[in-house]
């Protein structure tokens, strides 16, 4: 996998929005930035060469120049959920392939935070800005670089999963709500619950997800 370093990823407006938001769940946040990160699959039969390199540096306004971290900087690597393809990533791929660079198998993007703070943070933090700077229906968040190679893993694929509302009752669906991060109201929860009680059958993990991006804030 090849990572190059983009722009900033949001504007200074953005950027200082979400910084009050950081620094109001934590008051030891100091500044906030951003900046993309552009992840490249190879096909496994080619290498990239430094021409091609050039070419795709230049198509995604990006350099192999890794950023330097500031000493009290928490970094934070945002992600579509891997085992997912993201609508950016089918377009950028078309345009690599478009663009003569055939070694390239898969093209995806993420974002890297770079949280200043006062203090060093628990995990408790941690987690409490992890989740202000993601949303989990979608995205996935890592703390190194290393974790962006498990968007392309490839698996085969796997039969379908059932939640046993019949048998384990609300708590199975609040348990595989956290699990499988479906981001479910407690009213949707009660709603699923009901119906599916009432069809006497369980709800399958394609069901429920499909159920959670549909009433999710992107769809509305």
């Amino acid at each position: 996998m090849l990572q190059l370093i983009g722009r900033s990823a949001h504007s200074s407006f953005r950027l200082n929005k979400l910084l009050n938001t950081l620094q109001e769940q934590l008051a030891s946040v100091k500044g906030l930035r951003s900046e993309y990160r552009y992840f490249i699959e190879l096909d496994g039969k080619n290498e990239l060469s430094a021409s091609d390199e050039a070419v795709a540096e230049t198509l995604l306004e990006a350099t192999n120049t890794d950023s330097i971290a500031n000493e009290n900087d928490v970094f934070f690597l945002v992600t579509p959920r891997p085992g997912t393809i993201s609508p950016w990533s089918s377009k950028a791929t078309d345009i690599a392939h478009n663009s003569g660079l055939s070694a390239i198998s898969r093209v995806e993007r993420g974002i890297a935070f770079f949280v200043e703070t006062t203090a060093s943070l628990t995990a408790e933090e941690k987690q409490t800005l992890s989740k202000l700077l993601h949303d989990r229906m979608i995205e996935s968040i890592f703390d190194s670089v290393d974790e962006a190679d498990r968007l392309f893993i490839h698996g085969d694929s796997r039969s379908l999963a059932s939640v046993d509302i019949l048998n384990g009752g609300r708590e199975a669906l609040v348990q595989a709500n956290k699990t499988m991060g479906l981001a479910l109201a407690e009213d949707e929860i009660d709603y699923l619950v009901e119906n599916f009680t009432s069809l006497n059958r369980n709800p399958n993990d394609i069901e429920l997800m499909m159920f959670a991006q549909a009433n999710s804030e992107h769809c509305r």
